[in-house]
């Protein structure tokens, strides 16, 4: 399939068209990026380590029968994928309390939620991501109500399958977010999962092997990506 020209510049990657209407080509860059693109840097390998940790992902949802629009690798940096009608809203799953919700509300960093606490996101840099209902994003034409509950119904899976995974590698998944999007007019998991949209520490040490190690200035921010592709048996070539 014939990689063409650029359709959309991200904050770390850029979204390429093919010859096949259907598919696009993500493009992993090397960029960081923190506080709604405030900051910005590049790091050495993110772009292969992001791409190949999504890659290996989204390959284990799949067999867990979760609709991903991966297709197929195409390098350390590139990846084959449906093309979605994205939804503009972000998905959100904390099994412990980090970042924003410890800032909102004050608790403490790493109380285990039980249950699980369910958020939905608008996608908007602009406005700071703001935190979103059902009512809303159906107010809105951002999602129906029967989107919204599908996106949920597979954010759930997702968890259970990811925290197993984590945890089985001595990590514990504290947070994540996910994006769907409309392929054939079925609800598909997009974007990426990588530690740059989700939050991993180390099940004994709570040591970060996530993006805030970027966020808070903690240094070894790739390094502790390849940890953790390490630790999940991922081997990054």
């Amino acid at each position: 399939m014939e990689k063409r020209q650029e359709l959309y510049r991200g904050k770390a990657k850029s979204v390429y068209t093919t010859d096949n209407p259907d598919y696009l080509v993500l493009h992993f860059r090397n960029d960081t990026s923190a506080f709604d693109g405030e900051r910005i840097e590049q790091l050495a390998r993110k772009g292969m380590v992001n791409n190949k940790f999504n890659h290996f992902i989204m390959n284990k949802l799949e067999a867990a029968g979760i609709p991903t629009q991966i297709e197929k690798l195409l390098g350390d940096d590139e990846v084959l994928v449906k093309k979605l009608d994205m939804i503009p809203v972000e998905c959100v799953i904390r099994n412990y309390a980090a970042g924003s919700l410890v800032r909102r509300l004050g608790v403490e960093e790493g109380k285990k939620l039980e249950p699980q606490t369910f958020e939905l996101f608008l996608k908007n840099d602009a406005l700071h991501d703001p935190m979103v209902n059902d009512s809303l994003c159906a107010a809105f034409g951002w999602a129906t109500e029967a989107q919204l509950a599908r996106m949920k119904e597979l954010t759930y899976q997702v968890n259970q399958v990811l925290s197993k995974l984590f945890d089985d590698a001595g990590m514990l998944l504290v947070d994540f977010k996910l994006e769907f999007g409309l392929f054939k007019g079925e609800i598909v998991l997009g974007d990426e999962f990588s530690p740059d949209g989700c939050r991993i520490w180390d099940k004994d040490t709570k040591k970060k092997l996530d993006k805030d190690r970027f966020r808070q200035g903690l240094g070894g921010v790739v390094e502790a990506y390849e940890e953790v592709a390490a630790r999940l048996g991922l081997d990054l070539g």
